[in-house]
């Protein structure tokens, strides 16, 4: 079998102004890295920048899937190879995609760009730190790091306690051991020996103000508005007051601007932002969305991991935020993972999955088809209509696709589709692109948020873990709830909640398959993020910063004899 690597490099590149030019999108906006990567002036997105005839038109498509396993469900190969698919059907469409972490790309899972025949290329520029954002946020975020310490040593005048400080750095790699730290060691001359820790870049704040703001006077105003952390009053310090705001937003000057590539088959993709939607708020930037949307009659965006996930946090957060409003759903499962939702076959990141997965089993796949059920209620009771992407493996059967697709339309969703994007493209696609356009020119869509903006802080986790998750009580530590009162009482109570917990679970323990019910959700911890404008919230042993495997990814990476990177993927 072909690596993706291998079908990618056989891609015929066309120079990137020339790809965007397709789209109406000129030349004078565009800031070349290369020739086939440019950054695209986000002022495109607002009403200021806009061009005559430019107007918002594109039906507002996301991508989510059911709880992922090891098996996969291929997510971002149908974010792409749908984009391709309507383009093929003769819908003039693009995709918005994050940006990969290279935490994960040289871990277990890999990388980002999509795979097979649905790939945004060049795809090892796509995962090995594309156009620089992430250095910048990591930048930003340690430079705030380095002011909060100094301010401290020297004569402390904001009265910071350093015992509520909040604020972590933050590194764009796998690296459990800087979890948990000491900084300040050495003697005075060091700084104050504080508890503290590093968590992925993709956690930052700062990543999320970008991914969340409409332009970089809003991304200004929102660093400015992170809290560090509290003085010795109990009252909550800013990055304004430390007077580190500004430079912040000077080095983020550029990273306000999406980058635009093309895929495997000319189609445009923005690329920009990369929080991850189990510790983070999981999607694209707004930006990136703002500036497509007039150039297209389709706009596919992709959130992060299941839709209890990425997909919950793009409606009550990013569409929140953004006031766009989806007009359709794919959500995407695959065979062998509803397989593995049953609870029959046992499966650990990294390791080889059981043969069994690979015989036919309808009873299994009709038992597992419980998570696919859960996940269509979770999106319908958000009023979009799902269509459902059966990516389909060569070990698949006609028996099992007869099961989802049964089980799926009595779960609501309007349709449910064999796609084979990853192993043709857009040709294998045009059943989800048709259906898919079916679904958002129906006008069923009625959006509405899972809760109201003047439910208190706790009442909101309470609706994501009994109406989203199955949960029949939440459990809240005593920390957690202390902090969640001294929020509302700074009137912090109104923002939503972006909730961290297990990707690989509709609960917070990811040995729990299928459709868990009725277990106790516990809440250990809240973390105010101001400037990003939401509470994050921690349930269960989710970690912010990941660690390395005992085979990571980054030993199959190197470069050829003439310089050319191999085995990524």
């Amino acid at each position: 079998m072909r690596s993706d690597l291998d079908i990618a490099r056989d891609v015929k590149l066309r120079p990137i102004q020339d790809v965007a030019a397709d789209y109406g999108i000129p030349e004078d906006s565009l800031e070349p890295y290369g020739r086939y990567m440019a950054k695209v002036d986000h002022r495109l997105g607002s009403e200021a920048g806009r061009r005559e005839g430019d107007s918002p038109k594109a039906k507002y498509v996301v991508v989510t899937a059911i709880t992922p396993t090891p098996a996969g469900e291929g997510k971002t190969v149908h974010t792409v190879g749908l984009s391709l698919a309507l383009n093929k059907i003769g819908k003039k469409a693009a995709c918005a995609i994050r940006q990969p972490s290279m935490g994960p790309v040289f871990g277990i899972k890999g990388g980002a760009a999509g795979g097979g025949h649905s790939q945004v290329v060049p795809m090892e520029d796509f995962n090995l730190h594309l156009t620089g954002d992430f250095h910048a946020v990591t930048a930003a975020n340690n430079l705030l790091s380095a002011a909060i310490d100094a301010s401290i040593l020297l004569d402390n005048p904001l009265d910071i306690d350093p015992n509520r400080v909040t604020w972590r750095r933050v590194m764009d790699v796998n690296d459990r051991a800087l979890r948990q730290i000491t900084t300040g060691l050495g003697g005075p001359k060091n700084g104050v020996p504080q508890e503290s820790g590093f968590d992925i870049t993709s956690a930052s704040e700062v990543m999320a103000i970008l991914g969340l703001s409409s332009d970089l006077a809003d991304v200004r105003k929102r660093l400015g508005q992170i809290v560090i952390g509290e003085n010795r009053k109990g009252e909550p310090v800013t990055a304004e007051e430390l007077g580190v705001a500004g430079a912040m937003a000077a080095i983020l000057r550029r990273s306000i601007d999406p980058t635009v590539m093309q895929t495997t088959e000319g189609t445009l993709a923005f690329v920009h932002t990369g929080p991850f939607a189990n510790i983070a708020h999981g999607n694209s930037s707004i930006v990136a969305d703002r500036v497509a949307a007039p150039h297209v009659d389709y706009l596919v965006t992709e959130a992060g991991f299941g839709a209890d996930m990425g997909a919950e946090k793009f409606f009550d957060i990013k569409c929140r935020a953004s006031g766009m409003k989806p007009d359709a759903v794919l959500m995407v499962a695959t065979i062998r993972a509803l397989k593995v939702h049953s609870g029959h076959f046992p499966t650990k990141q990294g390791r080889p999955l059981p043969p069994e997965l690979f015989e036919e089993n309808p009873d299994a796949v009709r038992e597992g088809c419980s998570n696919l059920e859960a996940q269509i209620e979770n999106v319908r009771s958000f009023g979009v209509p799902v269509v459902v992407a059966i990516n389909r493996f060569p070990s698949d059967t006609e028996s099992e696709i007869a099961v989802v697709k049964e089980r799926a339309l009595a779960a609501g969703a309007r349709a449910a589709e064999v796609s084979e994007v990853h192993a043709k493209g857009g040709a294998g696609g045009e059943a989800i692109a048709n259906a898919i356009v079916d679904a958002a020119e129906s006008g069923e869509a009625d959006f509405q948020l899972a809760y109201p903006d003047d439910l208190s802080l706790m009442e909101k986790v309470e609706c994501l873990a009994l109406k989203l998750y199955g949960a029949g009580s939440v459990d809240f530590a005593p920390a957690a709830k202390a902090t969640f009162e001294r929020l509302e009482k700074l009137r912090y109570g109104h923002l939503p909640v972006c909730v961290a917990k297990t990707q690989y679970s509709l609960s917070h323990d990811a040995q729990f398959k299928g459709r868990p019910s009725g277990f106790v959700f516990p809440v250990r911890e809240a973390r105010l993020a101001a400037g990003a404008g939401f509470v994050v919230v921690y349930a269960g042993a989710i970690m912010t910063m990941p660690g390395l495997g005992r085979t990571p990814a980054f030993k199959q990476v190197d470069l050829d004899e003439n310089g050319e990177v191999v085995g990524l993927f």
